[in-house]
């Protein structure tokens, strides 16, 4: 039986992992893969955790507060829960260093996207324009993941943006504050499609309504963010929970993979790990290696493994993220109204603006908040803490958030390189500079978004859009670009990287251009895509 050795374990190691062993592959998963805590009383709906859980104020804030966003700190307007610090925890003896960007890595079992909010959104083919295949042979695996990890949404509006593609399924129901928005959008359509080239309709997102296997239907807990009790939502760990059952895959965890060997002729041959408690070395014959650990991390291990094999590591140019914009905004209409904290707490509607070039879509992710921490919020308002409060509780169940997504483009002033120190330990380095039309990019379509908001009967308070620096979307790609022929720096269509003949790149590291939206959903498409061209039976 054929082995491949899979270096992660989230959105794109699993599914390539799953598909090579449909295949008729044995597999080996190497991760540091750090574990989620157990659900807290996994039937509480959020406002019965408050109520029942022993210790509210240190399951929802901390111990030490570290669940709290205080005034001064970076703008955000929700943090991470305490009990996902695991997710994004350092790894001792991986340096790095940025500037102009604020990279976030996870060594979870399952990846950045166990703390995702379930965006699946599918590229079109204006978007695919650059990837080096036709993009027909992308689309099928939409299906085919949507099938695995169960995709909700609807073909509406949206639909020019966001292609419909097999097993999608019906929207969750809808919170009483996105039905506003909903009727609003559709009594205001024609000027909104018109004059803003503006459109609203469902999200889509990776979480079930029905019963399936081990995972439960949505039973609107309220708790998304603190981690789904019942599995509803879709996180990678779900995917390596099933394959842990399957012959011929084999899972080492507690270990981090420092770089693979090549032979004389350029090919890999071997992978080298260590023990991340004891340091113990760890080697595997691999005459094939799958990179699934994320765009930063799957760099820095391919500029190691050229390091020590030619003594050089180049640099990488053409890292992309998305920008991002937070327009809170106020629904006139839902003022005084009593909030519902009984829902589905992620996004459930979705805008899109068209511009002249399809390929610059900006994608906006409009949640209601409902059962979010909402402290940062009060804390903005330009009041006292006791005026706004009273301004909260009057206001909660007409407050929201647009997350405004912009597309980014491949440049040679964002890099990856490596510094090496006396001791032959490295240090990543990231370098990241804006694109010089960036600015007046984001003033118009701040523009447009505040004024589409006008035309929902909503209001964006002045002074409260937050941009978020660079890094911190998650959405990292394109250092080593797929195309039908080039140089060492890129891989082929299958993502084979060119330098090393063996080495695949199944992550986002391979694309060659990065729209306005999550790309998670077409990480795990790709590889499978991947698995099923370049590792088929």
């Amino acid at each position: 039986m054929k082995h491949v050795v899979v270096v992660g374990s989230g959105a794109s190691g699993v599914h390539f992992a799953q598909s090579a062993l449909d295949n008729g592959w044995r597999v080996t998963l190497v991760d540091v893969g750090r574990t989620a805590p157990a659900a807290e009383l996994p039937q509480a709906s959020f406002a019965q955790l408050k109520r029942e859980h022993p210790d509210p104020a240190g399951y929802f804030l901390g111990q030490r507060f570290e669940g709290a966003l205080f005034p001064g700190g970076k703008g955000e307007y929700y943090g991470f829960p305490p009990h996902k610090g695991y997710i994004f925890a350092p790894l001792d003896g991986l340096a790095l260093r940025s500037r102009g960007f604020d990279p976030l890595l996870s060594f979870a079992r399952g990846g950045l996207a166990e703390a995702w909010t379930g965006g699946s959104f599918p590229f079109t083919p204006d978007e695919l324009r650059d990837f080096p295949f036709e993009p027909e042979r992308l689309v099928r695996y939409y299906g085919v993941i949507a099938g695995r990890i169960g995709v909700s949404g609807a073909v509406d509006d949206l639909a020019r943006f966001l292609p419909g593609h097999e097993h999608l399924a019906p929207g969750l129901r809808l919170d009483a504050h996105s039905e506003v928005l909903l009727g609003a959008y559709e009594r205001a359509k024609p000027r909104l499609n018109r004059e803003l080239r503006c459109f609203v309709g469902r999200s889509r997102s990776a979480v079930r309504a029905d019963e399936r296997e081990e995972r439960h239907g949505c039973t609107y807990l309220g708790r998304c963010l603190w981690s789904c009790p019942r599995e509803a939502l879709y996180t990678p760990s779900i995917t390596l929970r099933a394959l842990l059952r399957r012959e011929g895959f084999t899972y080492i965890p507690d270990h981090v993979v420092t770089r693979v060997e090549a032979d004389d002729a350029n090919r890999v041959k071997r992978v080298h790990a260590r023990h991340v408690a004891n340091g113990a070395a760890l080697e595997l014959d691999a005459p094939r290696v799958a990179f699934a650990a994320g765009t930063l991390a799957s760099s820095k291990l391919l500029l190691d493994s050229l390091l020590a094999h030619g003594g050089a590591a180049p640099t990488l140019t053409g890292l992309m993220d998305n920008r991002q914009v937070l327009v809170p905004f106020v629904n006139l209409a839902l003022l005084r109204k009593r909030v519902e904290l009984d829902s589905y707490q992620y996004h459930q509607l979705a805008l899109g603006l068209e511009r002249d070039d399809p390929r610059h879509y900006v994608h906006g992710l409009v949640t209601t908040l409902k059962s979010a921490l909402i402290h940062p919020i009060v804390q903005s308002v330009p009041l006292d803490l006791a005026s706004a409060l009273w301004i909260f509780r009057n206001a909660h169940a007409a407050l929201g958030l647009v997350n405004v997504n912009f597309h980014d483009e491949r440049r040679e002033s964002c890099s990856l390189s490596l510094e090496t120190a006396r001791d032959e330990s490295s240090t990543l380095l990231v370098r990241y500079e804006p694109a010089a039309q960036e600015p007046e990019r984001i003033r118009s379509t701040l523009r447009d978004v505040k004024r589409a908001l006008r035309q929902l009967g909503c209001f964006a308070p002045p002074g409260m859009t937050h941009v978020r620096p660079m890094g911190a979307s998650v959405h990292y790609a394109g250092v080593l670009p797929m195309q039908r022929e080039g140089g060492d720096l890129t891989t082929t269509p299958h993502g084979e990287s060119r330098a090393l003949g063996g080495l695949y790149f199944v992550d986002g590291s391979t694309f060659p251009f990065l729209p306005a939206k999550n790309l998670t959903f077409t990480l795990m498409a790709n590889a499978a895509r991947i698995a099923d061209e370049a590792f088929g039976r």
